[in-house]
């Protein structure tokens, strides 16, 4: 153990903290089921250097998340590729001696034309169909199940990569059309090699049609939104809850009376918390030899003016823009950083499933199974670390994370409270929480063991007759279907 001094007051903390920063430093962490698509980059692209400290900027990477989620981006790559490969067909055409007797297309211009402009009338019919089907999905999705899904709906890349094919086919066939020449300007052309390419991106786009259909119709089906929630959560969870953190340790109570400053927020309209670079901002901290303390959590939302981190100490104050570079403001909360917003999710399709207008518990069970899963693999991490050191070992950066507690009580009390009417629902989460309590560590059993007073406090309130609360009172993985019967 050694001493560091916060302020003016000293605290022991782990040697194993002196690692904290270095172990996130670049890793690539995808799915432990290794199917979704997700991938989250721990590590921030270094951009330039401010009075000596090299530091990130966040802002690239609110641009690469914002860019992921956007339908025109990847079309737009389609587009560009289908241009490039135009101008390539066109090249090899005029270099062609003769007309090729294995090309699809051997005709005159006129045809070609024609050809071409079916193509791509027949393309811009797709790609409307596609945009149609695509927001009817969008509007279903925010009304069946949440709002806050539409975001896995929108980065799919499946849909992305449809639309993309769809428009690169339009744009490669309007393209070619323009090459063709009928001999009123100049001799006749006719790129049929071209014509054949184009051919060929129909029969893909065709069947592209047939992919985007069933991949449309599988991704509204509730138990694959809610599956890829959780690989999403997962996905987070191993990005910040990471194993190559060290064990938790305690950081001291920073002492108020030595604060230097308060640095506020300057950004008009505030925004959620999306991210944070903690090499960066160890590193900015290390550089003025004081401790920034992040009031905030990510996913939490800080208004205009409003206190965005503590300074104590140091022999000199960092620059507002320096430290705003390292947080990551946007207009929603995302998984990148923040796996409880995966959690709430799943507990707003639950809730969703459980109001009066679906009465639905069934999909309210689905999303508990989840749930279990993903508090199971957080009962088996170590908790991560709150408090950063430099390579010296001094405290440079706390800041506060979503704890064990925070997260059974997200799980748990909205479904419990919504649900308590529901036989199916209750016997689920008891049976949830009894398996918990079996693989959790003694110290994190507390919260499981108040979840489960509170709903037996829910089952007596809900159930007043006693068959009735026998039956609620099941542990029952299915809900009901799997528990002893009652006779």
């Amino acid at each position: 153990m050694q001493s560091i001094f916060v302020g003016s007051q000293a605290a022991d903390i782990g040697s194993s903290s002196l690692s904290a920063v270095e172990s996130s430093r670049r890793r690539w962490t995808t799915s432990p089921t290794g199917t979704t698509g997700v991938v989250y980059w721990h590590s921030m692209i270094r951009v330039r250097r401010a009075g000596g400290v090299e530091v990130h900027d966040t802002r690239l990477t609110h641009v690469r998340e914002t860019l992921r989620s956007a339908l025109w981006f990847v079309p737009s790559l389609f587009v560009v590729a289908a241009v490039v490969l135009a101008f390539g067909s066109v090249a090899l055409d005029r270099q062609l001696k003769g007309e090729p007797a294995w090309l699809a297309y051997n005709g005159g211009p006129s045809s070609a034309q024609q050809i071409l402009t079916t193509i791509a009338t027949s393309m811009m019919t797709f790609t409307g169909l596609v945009f149609t089907i695509t927001i009817v999905v969008l509007q279903l999705a925010s009304g069946q199940f949440s709002p806050r899904v539409l975001r896995s709906f929108l980065r799919d890349r499946g849909s992305q990569a449809s639309l993309g094919v769809f428009t690169a086919t339009f744009a490669y066939s309007l393209f070619i059309l323009g090459q063709i020449r009928t001999g009123s300007v100049g001799p006749v052309f006719v790129p049929g090699l071209s014509i054949t390419i184009a051919l060929t991106l129909v029969t893909v786009s065709l069947i592209t049609f047939v992919y985007f259909v069933n991949h449309i119709a599988q991704s509204i089906r509730v138990v694959d939104i809610i599956a890829s929630v959780a690989e999403d959560t997962h996905a987070s969870i191993d990005a910040v809850w990471s194993t190559d953190f060290p064990a938790q340790h305690e950081v001291p109570d920073l002492d108020l009376s030595a604060r230097g400053d308060v640095m506020p927020l300057r950004r008009r309209g505030g925004g959620v918390v999306v991210g944070l670079d903690v090499d960066g901002l160890v590193e900015i901290a290390t550089h003025h030899g004081c401790v920034l303390r992040l009031l905030p959590k990510v996913g939490d939302f800080v208004a205009n003016g409003a206190p965005l981190f503590e300074i104590y100490g140091g022999h000199g104050t960092p620059r507002s823009e320096e430290l705003h570079r390292q947080i990551d403001l946007g207009g929603e909360r995302t998984m990148y950083q923040d796996p409880a917003f995966g959690v709430r999710q799943l507990v707003d399709i639950a809730v969703k499933a459980l109001s009066p207008a679906l009465n639905d518990p069934t999909t309210a069970v689905q999303a508990i199974d989840r749930l279990h899963d993903i508090l199971s693999h957080l009962a088996r991490l170590p908790a991560p670390a709150d408090g950063y050191c430099d390579a010296t070992g001094e405290l440079r950066l706390v800041r506060a994370l979503v704890s064990w507690p925070g997260f059974v009580a997200l799980a748990f009390e909205e479904i419990r409270e919504y649900g308590g009417s529901s036989v199916q629902v209750q016997r689920r989460l008891r049976a949830s929480l009894d398996e918990l309590l079996s693989i959790a560590p003694p110290d994190r059993c507390p919260p499981l063991v108040r979840q489960l007073r509170l709903l037996q406090h829910s089952t007596t309130r809900y159930f007043p007759e006693p068959e009735e609360r026998s039956l609620a009172d099941q542990s029952d993985q299915s809900g009901i279907g799997g528990g002893t019967d009652v006779d």
